[in-house]
């Protein structure tokens, strides 16, 4: 998709050759008028993506939804890029059902033996509430992560939350992130450095024996199940 910006004297084309600096200039300029948020789980692309948006010194919402499973280098992770970035709005939007909640309604350890369900509680039906008052969301995904990404685009309708979802970095990876963020001392979740190429709950994300930083996959997560996504970026298209 690409799009024309009339703001300036002779018009110039945004499409996927855009370099990826400029293009977060211009969703600041294109959608300043509109309800913008970026969402993070605090994974590394999420780190390096409010870093990138940061730097222009604009007003922004950070949404996160805590499923109360987060590790604790985690939750030190969130207090560290408030610190860093007073000028960012980091608001939670998770789920408000306790742990023991969930237990006395579905079953001990749902995440074991229905994680489907877990997921829809604590990630999926949460962010139906946060996204209804969001008119542009960003996201961090790239193309490289997995084959359900693969075909993402930069700008595209997401029929699932009914937004328009902006994907900076689609054309990145891993290595591009990492370098990124050595380069700018951006914060991110030590247990990248101990074998967990990515990070989600307590319960459902493992290490990933000889996993590198700078490698992207889906290993650990959910791990002996067949299940690769928690379902909160499934349905967006065009």
């Amino acid at each position: 998709m690409e799009l024309q910006l009339l703001s300036r004297p002779k018009a110039e084309t945004i499409g996927e050759d855009t370099p990826t600096e400029r293009f977060i200039e211009w969703t600041l300029e294109r959608f300043a008028d509109q309800r913008m948020a970026t969402t993070t789980s605090f994974g590394m692309e999420g780190c390096a993506l409010i870093d990138m948006y940061a730097r222009h010194g604009k007003p922004l919402t950070v949404i996160y939804l805590d499923t109360m499973f987060f590790f604790p280098e985690t939750y030190a992770l969130r207090d560290r890029l408030i610190d860093r970035y007073p000028h960012l709005t980091f608001v939670n939007r998770g789920t408000t059902l306790t742990p023991d909640q969930q237990a006395a309604l579905y079953g001990d350890q749902l995440w074991k033996h229905n994680p489907d369900l877990c997921c829809q509680i604590r990630k999926v039906d949460p962010m139906y509430e946060a996204m209804a008052d969001v008119d542009v969301w960003i996201a961090g995904l790239m193309r490289a992560q997995s084959k359900t990404r693969a075909n993402i685009s930069l700008i595209e309708w997401d029929w699932k939350y009914q937004v328009l979802k902006i994907n900076p970095l689609i054309n990145w990876d891993r290595a591009r992130v990492w370098e990124y963020i050595q380069e700018n001392d951006v914060p991110y979740n030590p247990l990248h450095e101990h074998g967990y190429p990515t990070v989600g709950c307590t319960h459902c994300t493992k290490s990933v024996p000889g996993s590198r930083i700078g490698e992207y996959s889906r290993d650990g997560r959910w791990a002996g199940t067949g299940k690769t996504e928690c379902g909160l970026h499934g349905g967006a298209g065009i």
